[in-house]
C-alpha cells in the first residue's frame, strides 16, 4: 500500500489559524511512506525505514567495531562508553536474569537486540530522520519472533516434548479442578499471545510517542499566527518536553525488550516443578 506523497509526514507549511484552513493532524498516513526504490503494488521496494534501519545496523556495528578493534588495557573514551554499555546489559540484564554460568553465551545477542532496539527508537529524534523504525509493526514483530524462535527451542532442547508441555502450560497437580483450565489459559498466553504482546508493547509506545511529537510539533507551526502565537509557544515548550521524554522511552522501552528476552531465556532454562 502506498500513500499519497502529500500526506507522508508533511502539512502544509502555508497553513496557519485563522487561515480557513483546518489542523492537518497527524494520523495514519504519518507512518506510511513512498518507495525509495522498486514498487510498493509488487511489494519488491526500499523505503525510508527501511533505508534507517540498513543505516541504523552500520551505525552500531561500526561503533563496536571502532571501540574494539585495537582494545587497549587503559580504555579511550570511545572504548569505555562501548564497555560501560556492553557491561551494564551484561551484568545489569542477563547476569541478573539468567545467572553468569547460564547467560554468559546469550550476551552477544542480548547486547545487540538492545543497542539495535535502541538506535531504531532514536531516529524519532535525529533531525532529516524523525521517525521511529520500531513504530512500524513488522520491525518490532521480527525482533519478538526471532526471540519466540529461541524460546521455543531452547524449552524443547532442556526439557523435551513433555518437559515442553508441563513448561508452557504452568502444569502444577496441586492446583486439582482447576487444572485443565489454568493450563488452557497458560498454553495460550505462553503460545499465541507472549509473542503478540512482546511486540506491540515496543510498537505501541514508540507509536504513540512519535504520533504525541507530531501533534505538538504541527501545532506549533499552525498555531504560528496573530493572537495564536501565544498558544504556538506553548506547543513548542511542549515539544521540547515530549523530546526529552521520549528519549526516557525509547531507553527504556529497548530495557523492557530485552529484560523480557531474558526472562523468557530463564524460563527455557530453568527446571519445572
Amino acid at each position: 500500500m502506498s500513500a499519497d506523497p502529500t500526506q507522508v509526514l508533511a502539512f502544509e507549511t502555508d497553513c496557519h489559524i485563522f487561515d480557513g484552513c483546518g489542523f492537518p493532524a497527524p494520523g495514519l498516513h504519518s507512518f506510511l511512506f513512498e518507495p525509495l526504490w522498486g514498487d510498493a503494488d509488487s511489494n519488491v521496494y526500499f523505503n525510508k525505514t527501511m533505508l534507517l534501519a540498513l543505516l541504523g545496523s552500520i551505525v552500531i556495528v561500526g561503533f563496536f567495531w571502532a571501540a574494539f578493534r585495537k582494545p587497549k588495557v587503559v580504555p579511550g573514551k570511545l572504548q569505555m562508553v562501548a564497555e560501560a554499555g556492553y557491561d551494564f546489559i551484561r551484568r545489569g540484564v542477563v547476569y541478573e536474569t539468567i545467572g553468569k554460568k547460564e547467560g554468559e553465551k546469550y550476551v552477544p545477542l542480548v547486547v545487540a537486540l538492545f543497542f539495535f532496539i535502541w538506535m531504531m527508537n532514536l531516529w524519532s529524534i535525529i533531525p532529516v530522520a524523525q521517525f521511529p523504525v520500531t513504530g512500524i509493526i513488522s520491525y518490532p514483530l521480527v525482533l519478538a519472533l526471532i526471540v519466540y524462535i529461541l524460546w521455543v527451542s531452547l524449552t524443547f532442547k532442556r526439557h523435551g516434548f513433555v518437559g515442553f508441555f508441563k513448561n508452557v502450560t504452568g502444569y502444577d497437580k496441586s492446583l486439582g479442578a482447576v487444572l485443565p483450565l489454568s493450563m488452557t489459559i497458560e498454553f495460550f498466553s505462553n503460545l499465541l499471545v507472549r509473542p503478540f504482546t512482546h511486540a506491540v508493547r515496543l510498537f505501541a509506545n514508540m507509536f504513540a510517542g512519535h504520533t504525541l511529537l507530531l501533534l505538538f510539533t504541527i501545532a506549533s507551526w499552525y498555531l504560528l499566527n496573530g493572537i495564536g502565537i501565544a498558544y504556538a509557544g506553548v506547543s513548542f515548550v511542549m515539544t521540547i518536553v515530549m523530546t526529552a521524554f521520549e528519549l526516557f522511552i525509547q531507553a527504556l522501552q529497548a530495557y523492557v525488550f530485552v529484560l523480557l528476552t531474558c526472562t523468557y531465556i530463564q524460563g527455557a532454562l530453568a527446571e519445572h516443578h
